[in-house]
């Protein structure tokens, strides 16, 4: 009994370790901005939406470029590293994913939109 309690224990460890390794990465790699800080800085920056494309076309954030997160390996040299990156998706979990992966690849100006576009309340535009 005592065994399978110390199993437990140590897989409960490593996954602790393993969100807390990855929450760090993640601070390290990309900024979490407001709705206000996001609106203050896209305007000058490469404003990408990482969601499918259906979703994208559903609504998105008004000069948003489309670069869906199942694309980004192929793509990410169509985003310059020498200028800011503004990333969002629908929630922040596939935009956090994106700004791990250009930042592996040396982009170090990195942002996402904190709750993602379900919380946007600013300038949408849509595929009619």
């Amino acid at each position: 009994m005592s065994s399978v309690l110390i199993t437990i224990a140590i897989i409960l460890g490593v996954i602790i370790v393993y969100i807390l390794v990855n929450t760090l990465r993640l601070k390290k790699a990309v900024s979490n901005l407001t709705q206000d800080q996001f609106i203050q800085g896209y305007r000058k920056a490469q404003l990408i939406d990482v969601r499918e494309v259906k979703e994208f076309e559903a609504g998105h954030i008004l000069g948003a470029r489309n670069i869906p997160s199942t694309q980004l390996r192929q793509r990410y040299k169509e985003i310059r590293p020498d200028l800011p990156v503004y990333l969002y998706c629908q929630n922040s979990g596939r935009s956090a994913r994106a700004a791990l992966f250009l930042k592996k690849k040396g982009y170090n100006q990195l942002y996402q939109l904190q709750g993602g576009f379900k919380t946007w309340t600013g300038k949408i535009k849509t595929k009619a």
